[in-house]
């Protein structure tokens, strides 16, 4: 990783309180497991405002620590994207095509954060990562591994550079 200043990511999903929250926390607990936490500045919001201030859904709090373990920092608070984010924010992972095309349609003109989805990063090429909200828990589950193999090959990507 380049000089001593942290790296800094946004997860961005449609409501923030499944798939987004769900990276977040994941990417918490690879960075504390790591060691490298002081290094990442992380944080989640939602293209959609609606969930403003809820907590994340308890499918994916259970899902997160049902692989994670119980002790996982789940405070948090939904809130919608901001356009200060896309200069605060070096990377800004979205989940599917829709939370892309909305990102790049408040981008501002001289951001500087790289915007994708968090799937491009997926070492199985499963890009696309599905709104798990109206299923089962089967979907929080695939989720979470698709999440999880994404953030580990995103971080291997970030300290190559």
């Amino acid at each position: 990783m380049m000089g001593h200043e942290r790296v800094s990511v946004l997860f961005v999903c449609l409501g923030n309180i499944c798939r987004s929250p769900m990276a977040e926390i994941t990417f918490t607990e690879l960075l504390r497991q790591k060691g490298i936490s002081h290094e990442w500045k992380v944080d989640s919001a939602g293209t959609a405002g609606y969930h403003t201030g809820d907590a994340p859904d308890s499918r994916s709090v259970s899902t997160c620590k049902k692989f994670l373990g119980n002790d996982i920092n789940v405070k948090f608070k939904a809130r919608q994207v901001k356009k200060t984010d896309f200069n605060e924010f070096q990377y800004i992972l979205c989940m599917d095509e829709s939370n892309l095309d909305d990102l790049l349609e408040i981008r501002p003109k001289n951001s500087t954060a790289v915007v994708k989805l968090l799937g491009q990063f997926d070492p199985e090429g499963d890009t696309i990562i599905k709104d798990p909200y109206y299923g089962g828990l089967n979907g929080f589950e695939h989720n979470f591994n698709q999440v999880k193999r994404s953030l580990e090959a995103f971080i291997s990507y970030v300290q190559s550079k």
